[in-house]
């Protein structure tokens, strides 16, 4: 079970980290894509707020060795692999080499994460209704 803790709390600190990130552009004004192409920035930054909002979530729900915890971490992290194959294209436009192996080390974390939730399924509680 020690692997499902790391794993919940790999997601809510995912889930901050996100949050924290995009807050920190947004407020910083580090986001010119809003003057360039406003509409497709707002959709990318609301998909990445619901992805971090569904990590914490879903961390929370692994925790509690919930089901609907398990379920919502898969989902999430379906978000999670592609924001992080999609985004590193982002940078290595830029030459930004340096954010395109961060991307890759945390989806490998992830990916480690996804196999060993799916495996340890069986130890998530469904509410029975009577």
């Amino acid at each position: 079970m020690k692997l499902i803790k790391f794993a919940a709390t790999y997601s809510i600190l995912v889930g901050i980290s996100i949050i924290g990130l995009w807050a920190t552009l947004v407020f910083s004004n580090e986001i010119p894509e809003i003057r360039s192409t406003p509409i497709a920035i707002s959709m990318h930054i609301t998909a990445e707020a619901v992805t971090a909002i569904l990590h914490i979530c879903s961390g929370i729900g692994l925790l509690f060795k919930k089901m609907w915890g398990f379920q919502t971490y898969m989902f999430s992290m379906g978000m999670l692999v592609y924001t992080l194959i999609q985004s590193p294209g982002y940078y290595a436009e830029k030459g930004e080499w340096a954010f395109v192996v961060m991307f890759a080390i945390i989806i490998s974390i992830s990916l480690f994460f996804i196999i060993v939730t799916f495996l340890r399924r069986d130890e998530f509680t469904a509410k029975k209704t009577s």
